[in-house]
């Protein structure tokens, strides 16, 4: 098996395990009695276990090198499958979802270094193939859920069997899995460079603040949007979503020859300007045809726009033998965490004092804020690179 190989099974693991629980929360909430309020509550845990542990393990793999810490958290993840099937009230399911959170967190972060080693050896644009992979992986995590569920498998009983694959997976990859070196591994300790009076990767958090915003209101709110704005019925708004993360795996997957023609920047302006193009097209013309299309074309705009913004923060802690850049994925990777967590429920807010027409409104324009800030993180790089 190939590092690349191992490292995009890696993103497949993960998307699995977010799939595999998010799509049973609905029997986890019977389960544990849970009203809207009290699960709303209870689902944040997973979101602070992600925002609150991302820079830690960005530290962690600065130091010590990240191939360690994406093995642990592999095993980890899908052994706590089983243990948030044993919650019974809203405050154990919350409290096992920030442990949940937490170490998926971890392996995100690790599993974005090995896929940076990757590309770096290869030297070529892969980022997006690999979050093509969390997309695919997702996907499997929730069908497999559906048909859990359609067989009446209990959570715990579905969990346990997740736990097992999950764990076989690992052990599979973990030999051939890649890795930063970390400073501790290398034989000449280099100073830690402050990356927090970066304005180049300040600006490229913001372009995956912005995404993350988008998307999240995607997630969220397209199927809502769909029925009682569009007046479709349950089923038939749910595709919305699915059109949305169909184009947007299918252009993660076949982008590479896009990525090259138009170059990271460019490609992200142009993301971000589909992406806002067709989120206004959603809310714009009231027909349910525009709203499909209006979602698919937000898919395809925001594909590349994490990936490539975690291959260029990349780039800028990158040292002269190759190494480096985990402490700027950790704070790229951190406030994009933060945009998911924040952005439904500013979505949620907006619609209850106005519409959801005027929140998703809002959103596209949030959206469109991609591209002066791609413009900006472009010039500032240019700046450092001639000082």
């Amino acid at each position: 098996m190939s590092p690349r190989l191992a490292a995009f099974v890696a993103f497949l693991l993960n998307g699995a395990v977010f799939g595999t629980w998010a799509a049973r929360v609905p029997a986890l909430a019977e389960q544990i009695g849970a009203e809207v309020g009290s699960l709303g509550l209870a689902l944040l845990g997973a979101s602070a276990g992600l925002a609150f542990t991302a820079p830690l393990a960005a530290r962690y793999c600065a130091v010590h090198g990240s191939r360690g810490a994406l093995i642990a958290s592999s095993l980890l993840s899908p052994l706590l499958l089983p243990v948030l099937a044993l919650s019974q009230s809203p405050v154990q399911f919350g409290l096992t979802l920030v442990a949940l959170g937490a170490s998926i967190a971890v392996m995100d972060v690790s599993m974005n270094i090995a896929a940076v080693v990757v590309v770096r050896a290869l030297q070529r644009p892969l980022m997006p193939q690999f979050h093509a992979g969390f997309s695919v992986g997702g996907l499997i995590g929730s069908l497999g859920s559906a048909a859990a569920a359609q067989a009446h498998w209990t959570p715990m009983r579905h969990f346990l069997v997740a736990a097992v694959v999950g764990v076989l997976v690992t052990a599979l990859i973990a030999k051939y899995i890649p890795g930063g070196v970390g400073e501790r591994h290398r034989e000449e300790v280099t100073e830690r460079a402050n990356v927090l009076k970066s304005p180049v990767l300040w600006l490229l958090a913001c372009v995956a603040l912005c995404s993350a915003i988008a998307e999240g209101a995607a997630a969220d709110w397209s199927a809502l949007f769909m029925v009682r704005e569009r007046g479709m019925g349950d089923a038939a708004g749910a595709y919305a979503y699915a059109v949305f993360s169909v184009t947007m795996a299918l252009a993660r997957w076949f982008g590479e020859p896009i990525q090259r023609r138009l170059g990271p920047h460019r490609l992200l302006a142009a993301g971000g300007a589909l992406a806002a193009t067709g989120l206004a097209l959603v809310v714009a013309v009231p027909f349910p045809v525009a709203g499909y299309a209006g979602f698919g074309l937000a898919g395809l705009g925001l594909a590349f726009s994490f990936p490539v913004v975690m291959d260029l923060a990349s780039e800028t802690g990158k040292r002269a033998d190759g190494s480096g850049g985990e402490r700027e994925l950790g704070l790229v990777t951190t406030i994009a965490y933060t945009g998911f967590l924040a952005g439904p429920p500013i979505v949620g807010g907006l619609a209850h004092v106005s519409s959801l027409v005027l929140s998703l409104g809002f959103v596209a324009l949030v959206t469109a804020l991609i591209i002066p800030a791609t413009w900006l993180a472009r010039r500032a790089a240019r700046q450092a690179a001639s000082v």
